[in-house]
C-alpha cells in the first residue's frame, strides 16, 4: 500500500508545466482549449495528452477520475446506456472536481445532431465514431459549429453561458460563440476500411475542423472480417499504413489507446500519438476474475461446523 501511494499525484501536481489547466476556459462550464492542446502535443510544444477510460455509467467513477491526474477523461455514451442527464453530470464532475486539470471527452453514440449538441452543450469535447464518409464528416462539423460562417447548425443555448457570469471569452474581440467554436476539439473515429479508404477526401474537405483522427481497430477488424483487435496479416497492415500515410499528408494529430501489461507495451502504443488513453475503469475490474480464480485453488472445503459451539 505505500508503494502505491508514494507513486499517487501530489494533489494534480504539474510541474514543471501546468498540464491542461493552462489550456482551461474562463468558466469550467465551458469547453478548454482542447483544441489547441492536441496541435500543441502533435508539434511537440508539450507532451502527449494521456486520457482515462470511463465505460460505466458512473458519476461517482467520473468524481476519481477527475482527480487521478490525467489530462482528459473519456466519457464513453456510445456504448452505455446513460441519460442525458448523466452524461452532463460526468462531464461537469471531471472538469470542476479536477479544478480545470482534466477535461471531458465524449463519445458520442452516433452523429445524430441532438447528442453532439448535447455534449457540447454540457463543456465537453467530442469524439464521433463510425465516420466513413465526407458527407458524414460535414454533418459532424456542421452539427458541433455555431453560424452560418462555418456552415454550422448547432442551436445557440441561452442558459449554458449566462452573461457576465459564464460567458467570459478567451479572446474578447470574438463571441462567446466563436470562442467556443475555437475551444472544444472534434476527434473522429475511423473504424472501418472505407473509412481508411476515403480519410483522405475527409480531411480534404473538413481538416481544418477535424482535430484528431482515432483508428478504431476493432470494429475496422470486425468490418475486414478479420479476428481480434490487432494483426499481422497483409491486408490490416496495408489498411494501418493507408490510415499512418492520411494523417502525414495532412499533418493530422492521431489518438488511441495505449493499454498494455507494462510501461514497454504503453510506450511502443503511443508511439506516434498526440493523445493517448491509457487507464480505465473496466481493466481493474476485469483483473479480478484472475484473483478469484486464484482464490478458489487455493481455498479448500473444511468443516467449520463445530468451530462456535459453547464450550
Amino acid at each position: 500500500m505505500n508503494a502505491i501511494l508514494e507513486n499517487l499525484p501530489n494533489g494534480h501536481d504539474s510541474k514543471p508545466s501546468q498540464g491542461v489547466l493552462a489550456y482551461r476556459a474562463p468558466s469550467l462550464l465551458q469547453p478548454h482549449r482542447a483544441r489547441d492542446a492536441i496541435r500543441d502535443a502533435h508539434d511537440g510544444k508539450i507532451p502527449p495528452l494521456i486520457g482515462f477510460f470511463i465505460g460505466l455509467p458512473s458519476p461517482p467513477i467520473a468524481k476519481v477520475a477527475a482527480q487521478l491526474g490525467y489530462d482528459c477523461v473519456w466519457i464513453d455514451w456510445e456504448h452505455t446506456s446513460m441519460s442525458v442527464e448523466t452524461m452532463n453530470q460526468m462531464v461537469h464532475d471531471v472538469q470542476f472536481m479536477s479544478e480545470g486539470k482534466s477535461f471531458a471527452i465524449v463519445r458520442v453514440p452516433g452523429h445524430d445532431h441532438a447528442s453532439i449538441g448535447y455534449a457540447l452543450d454540457a463543456g465537453a469535447s467530442i469524439l464521433v465514431p463510425q465516420v466513413d464518409t465526407v458527407e458524414q464528416a460535414k454533418h459532424i462539423v456542421s452539427s458541433a459549429k455555431f453560424g452560418a460562417v462555418r456552415n454550422g447548425t448547432r442551436s445557440a443555448p441561452p442558459a449554458r453561458f449566462l452573461m457576465g457570469i459564464s460567458d467570459t471569452t478567451i479572446d474578447s474581440t470574438k463571441s462567446i460563440w466563436e470562442n467556443v467554436n475555437n475551444q472544444a476539439a472534434i476527434l473522429i473515429q475511423i473504424e472501418t476500411l472505407r473509412g481508411i479508404q476515403n480519410l483522405d477526401a475527409i480531411l480534404t474537405e473538413c481538416g481544418e475542423h477535424i482535430d484528431s483522427v482515432w483508428l478504431g481497430s476493432l470494429d475496422a477488424r470486425v468490418s475486414m472480417g478479420l479476428p481480434g483487435m490487432w494483426g499481422d496479416e497483409k491486408e490490416w497492415t496495408d489498411a494501418v499504413a493507408l490510415y499512418e500515410g492520411t494523417l502525414a499528408k495532412h499533418n493530422k494529430p492521431a489518438s488511441g489507446i495505449a493499454m498494455g501489461s507494462s510501461m514497454e507495451i504503453k510506450l511502443g502504443a503511443s508511439r506516434g500519438k498526440s493523445l493517448v488513453v491509457t487507464g480505465s475503469d473496466i481493466l481493474p475490474l476485469m483483473m479480478q476474475a484472475g484473483e478469484a480464480v486464484e482464490m478458489r485453488q487455493n481455498l479448500v472445503a473444511h468443516d467449520h461446523s463445530g468451530i462456535f459451539k459453547k464450550l
